[in-house]
């Protein structure tokens, strides 16, 4: 980001802080909105600042508005339980001048939270935080689980809604704008032939047996704070926290982290499911949030690994359809190397079927 600290520190003054801020330098890896850590006059460092990436989140007022919301609901479901520690629990977003909780420059939209003290994120995915993560995110899905619909907004519409993602996906096959189709009709007839039965969540919906639930919509481990003893302290970047399905949140786990390679892996015999890792997850997750899911969403959890999968091979190959221009690519063929790794987990998922819904019988 090329903007001096003075910038930085004149933002910053828009903001309610209770320290003078001294030094902002690049914090994290995040791929869409840009994330700096402010170190105090004290050396302390004491905040988070971050450059919201509007023309992915068009609407930042609803966007914040879902944020303040969420976050208020979980501390609120802590305090009620008598948790210690609430404020390293739950991210704390400050006020800017006007009472808002963001700043808008007149080019860029920003937002402060407090640094979250004594905490640790992990990219590595192993059994133990695998198990750690699993009851985060349920615990997290568990406390938001009585708001009402309606009152948070989609802050990305139709985000891991599998029919529109297949209807961009013929519409980039009907127009084929960068001559690609033939190069991969091999992959295209595969999507078709999985296409009615990777629907099924849109119609239970419709037919009124599958809930919508409030969704983090983005469950990697690198999602979620770990204390000092490797226990998952507090769930974070809620830029993607929505009405959705709870398949999609246990789905993009085992997408992320249960493959046993990357995700634009081009050794095709390096990816598979890892078991142990969606067994970990699973138990994590069913001890906290068991007590809302319905029968049939614990019997369609494994699908929702397979759908995830499917869905995300879709969208790499109708952005490669299309002449790249969605995702950042950094050598040639990427989306396509990317689908063909998405496409070969998907395999591993459907070949461990059996073994995965027998895991989850377990739970019914």
């Amino acid at each position: 980001m090329q903007l001096s600290n003075d910038v930085f520190l004149e933002i910053l003054g828009r903001f309610d802080l209770s320290e003078q801020p001294a030094e902002v330098t690049p914090f994290g890896n995040g791929h869409i909105n840009d994330t700096l850590k402010v170190t105090t006059v004290g050396g302390e460092d004491r905040y988070v600042l971050q450059r919201i990436n509007h023309h992915i989140f068009t609407d930042v007022e609803m966007l914040q508005n879902n944020i303040l919301t969420v976050t208020a609901h979980v501390r609120g479901k802590l305090e009620g339980r008598g948790e210690k520690d609430v404020d390293r629990k739950v991210l704390t977003f400050l006020p800017a001048g006007d009472g808002k909780s963001f700043y808008f420059d007149g080019e860029n939209y920003w937002r402060v939270s407090l640094m979250i003290p004594r905490s640790r994120s992990f990219e590595e995915v192993n059994t133990a935080f695998s198990y750690e993560a699993g009851r985060a995110f349920g615990d997290f899905q568990s406390m938001l689980s009585d708001i009402p619909e309606g009152v948070l907004g989609e802050t990305i519409p139709n985000f891991h809604n599998m029919e529109f993602r297949l209807r961009q996906f013929r519409e980039a096959v009907a127009a084929n704008p960068a001559g690609r189709l033939e190069e991969v009709r091999d992959l295209k007839e595969e999507i078709e032939r999985r296409a009615e039965a990777m629907c099924m969540q849109e119609r239970l919906y419709r037919e009124g047996v599958l809930k919508k639930r409030t969704n983090h919509c983005d469950t990697k481990v690198n999602n979620i704070l770990f204390d000092e003893e490797g226990k998952a302290l507090c769930v974070i970047d809620l830029d993607t926290v929505m009405p959705g399905f709870v398949l999609s949140d246990i789905g993009d786990f085992i997408r992320t982290g249960a493959n046993t390679g990357a995700e634009d892996e081009e050794h095709l015999e390096r990816v598979n499911v890892d078991t142990e890792i969606f067994e970990a997850y699973t138990r994590g997750y069913m001890e906290t949030a068991r007590s809302f899911l319905t029968p049939l969403e614990i019997a369609l959890l494994p699908y929702g690994g397979r759908l995830l999968t499917y869905m995300q091979a879709v969208r790499f190959l109708t952005d490669y359809i299309n002449g790249d221009t969605y995702y950042k690519i950094h050598k040639p063929k990427h989306n396509l190397i990317r689908t063909r790794a998405q496409f070969k987990l998907l395999q591993s998922l459907e070949a461990h079927r059996a073994e995965m819904d027998e895991i989850m019988q377990a739970y019914l």
